[in-house]
């Protein structure tokens, strides 16, 4: 396959004008949708806009090369466009852009295309060429630029079957051995990590010092190093905006860059390799490695570790929560109301098996935000701490059999907790001799990491207790004339920690009100509970443009969620944004819970969302309250939530 296969003429538009970036983002895509490479216009205009939300894709010198990788592409294509008077395109290096290439890579199927694109932003790397591109007049001469451009870098053999870098192709250097090595990678693996590769091996063969570059793109790692290349090597750089296998570059000199810094400073990375400048790496915590000169915020560093957490917590909840809701739909309520749900022995089942699911919910958050700052030394700490977490474990209580759980609140304290304990315990271990230093992994981390978490994540629960105790008395001194009041109370109470401390103190005083005939108590708890997973379904469904493609898929699992009081399907999107979501569903659910005390609701079942509606006292008031408060936090939420696209 050749990139005039990718391209072709009614994808071309020469000398034209644009006036911003989203203009030129919509004629790109436009211009991809008329030449049939799309089946979902706005499904691929949004991975577009996903991507530049990462970081931009203008890279300089006056290219762009936009892309997406996603299900609203039929066939894997390319467009081009040249702009002479060039567009502000959030360039890194500050200037115009010029001339513009938009990928569309097919979300399943082969990758051949994939080589096919690197090849492209391989090519790009060259000055003359694209001064010959931003100069062709035609269409024709356009594309006839590229295929000659091509056989000349790459060949007809190469230019017609899959490719690796350049590199790879280098006998002489090769034979002499690589001085310097390198890895790049970009969080979709099309463009950026294919171009730092490029000019990280053609600074190094005008430098006279040998480089090979690995790519890790959408397609796989390629032209990848050999043990006996990093062993033989001066040094390696890492240019790469995603993590990266690590492991194999311990005890060598690393230096740890953005992918961005491999295509504009090729040669001081280099350089400062050759001088022996770059610190040597130790396979036992990356966080604390990398020498980026522009390292990342906080606050960034933060949010990529949650997110690590987040996503692989998930399709514990998703999975879990609806075999639980089927667990809700097959059972007999009548046979037992205080145990719905696992009335029959097919209920059972289903819900068993959900709530399996449910309790690795917590530790899986815990281990991958610690992972995620500390590598997999940090796994176990993170893991245990999360589910000590989870139980309420406490020095008097180890077991957690009189303790309220500390929840998903928790659970990060524990993930970010775990993570930077076994940062600080590899620094300390910096300085034991170098003879223990194949003991540290396999014997140090884990064992004095779970005991310091054992130690810390037991002393926090005591607090968590005494905060319930708290929030239940409070509550209890509320009623008579105050119960709409309290309905707000509840209701917000359970939207604030979804299945946390704050929300199981409001659950468990609804419960504990059964036994008093607190009816209406219990249904205000239960429909605040409900609220937080719908008015996220709500507002991924009507306010697309403040979500990932990602968040918008699992957006509608809280459908069922919420319909079926499982309020943990929102805590996702409550640890990926909280200052946004938890403020939207708290004020939302108050407001469900207040209309609930006003309509006079009742609830005689401690679960089970709408499948107990025939059991709820006013059904159509307790829906009304639902509908009402529900439709508030999606509106706050999609106020207070920014438009991703912006």
């Amino acid at each position: 396959m050749r990139i005039t296969d990718l391209l072709k003429e009614d994808g071309i538009v020469l000398q034209t004008k644009m006036q911003d970036k989203p203009s030129t983002i919509d004629f790109l895509v436009d211009l991809h949708n008329k030449v049939g490479n799309l089946s979902d216009k706005a499904l691929y205009k949004q991975g577009i806009l996903d991507r530049e939300e990462m970081s931009t894709t203008a890279i300089g010198e006056g290219i762009a090369i936009p892309h997406a990788k996603n299900a609203g592409v039929k066939k894997a294509g390319l467009v081009a466009m040249t702009v002479p008077d060039g567009v502000d395109y959030d360039s890194m290096d500050g200037e115009p852009s010029n001339l513009f290439f938009m990928i569309a890579a097919p979300e399943k199927g082969s990758d051949v295309h994939l080589e096919v694109l690197s090849r492209l932003s391989t090519l790009l790397m060259d000055a003359d060429f694209r001064n010959d591109l931003l100069s062709a007049s035609t269409k024709q001469e356009f594309l006839k630029l590229i295929d000659q451009k091509e056989l000349e870098k790459f060949g007809e053999e190469e230019s017609s079957t899959n490719v690796e870098s350049s590199s790879g192709k280098n006998t002489e250097s090769s034979k002499e051995g690589y001085r310097i090595l390198a890895v790049t990678a970009c969080p979709t693996g099309i463009a950026h990590t294919y171009m730092a590769a490029e000019a990280l091996e053609q600074k190094g063969k005008e430098m006279g010092i040998p480089l090979k570059a690995e790519t890790n793109g959408s397609g796989g790692a390629k032209n990848i190093l050999t043990t006996e290349e990093i062993a033989n090597a001066d040094g390696i750089i890492i240019a790469a905006d995603k993590n990266v296998e690590m492991a194999r570059f311990d005890g060598k000199p690393v230096l740890q860059v953005k992918v961005a810094d491999g295509i504009h400073k090729p040669a001081e990375l280099i350089q400062k390799i050759a001088d022996g400048k770059a610190p040597i790496y130790h396979y036992h915590g990356t966080a604390s490695e990398s020498s980026s000169e522009e390292s990342e915020s906080i606050g960034r560093q933060i949010y990529k570790h949650l997110m690590n957490g987040v996503s692989h917590m998930l399709p514990f909840v998703i999975g879990g929560g609806i075999l639980i809701a089927l667990a809700f739909l097959l059972d007999d309520y009548s046979i037992d109301p205080g145990n719905f749900g696992k009335n029959t022995p097919l209920a059972a089942w289903f819900k068993c098996i959900g709530e399996f699911a449910f309790n690795f919910m917590l530790p899986i958050l815990a281990g991958y935000i610690a992972m995620s700052i500390a590598d997999r030394p940090g796994l176990l700490v993170g893991f245990v701490g999360g589910y000590i977490a989870s139980i309420g474990a406490t020095f008097a209580d180890p077991a957690g059999a009189h303790t309220i759980p500390a929840g998903f609140l928790g659970a990060l304290v524990a993930g970010f907790l775990g993570g930077y304990l076994i940062l600080g315990l590899e620094k300390l271990c910096d300085k034991l001799p170098k003879v223990l230093e194949g003991i540290k992994p396999v014997l140090i981390y884990p064992v004095v990491g779970l005991l310091m978490i054992g130690v810390l994540m037991c002393a926090v629960d005591p607090f968590v207790s005494m905060l319930n105790t708290a929030l239940t008395n409070g509550l209890q001194s509320m009623g008579g004339s105050s119960k709409i009041l309290l309905g707000c109370v509840l209701g917000g109470m359970m939207s604030v920690d979804m299945g946390g401390p704050v929300n199981k103190a409001a659950y468990l005083f609804g419960t504990a009100s059964l036994a008093s005939n607190g009816f209406d108590i219990m249904a205000a708890v239960m429909v605040g509970g409900m609220v937080p997973p719908i008015a996220i379904a709500l507002a991924t469904t009507f306010f697309k443009n403040r979500f990932t493609e990602n968040e918008r898929k699992s957006g509608v699992v809280n459908y069922i969620m919420g319909l079926c009081f499982i309020s943990e399907g929102a805590i996702p999107f409550a640890a990926s944004d909280p200052l946004r979501v938890i403020p939207s569903c708290v004020i939302g659910s108050a407001v469900a819970g207040g209309i609930s005390m006003v309509m006079g609701c009742t609830l005689r079942a401690p679960h089970g969302g709408l499948f107990v509606l025939p059991v709820i006292g006013n059904p159509l008031g307790y829906v009304l309250a639902l509908v009402v408060g529900s439709l508030v936090g999606m509106l706050l939420l999609a106020l207070l939530k920014k438009r991703i696209s912006n």
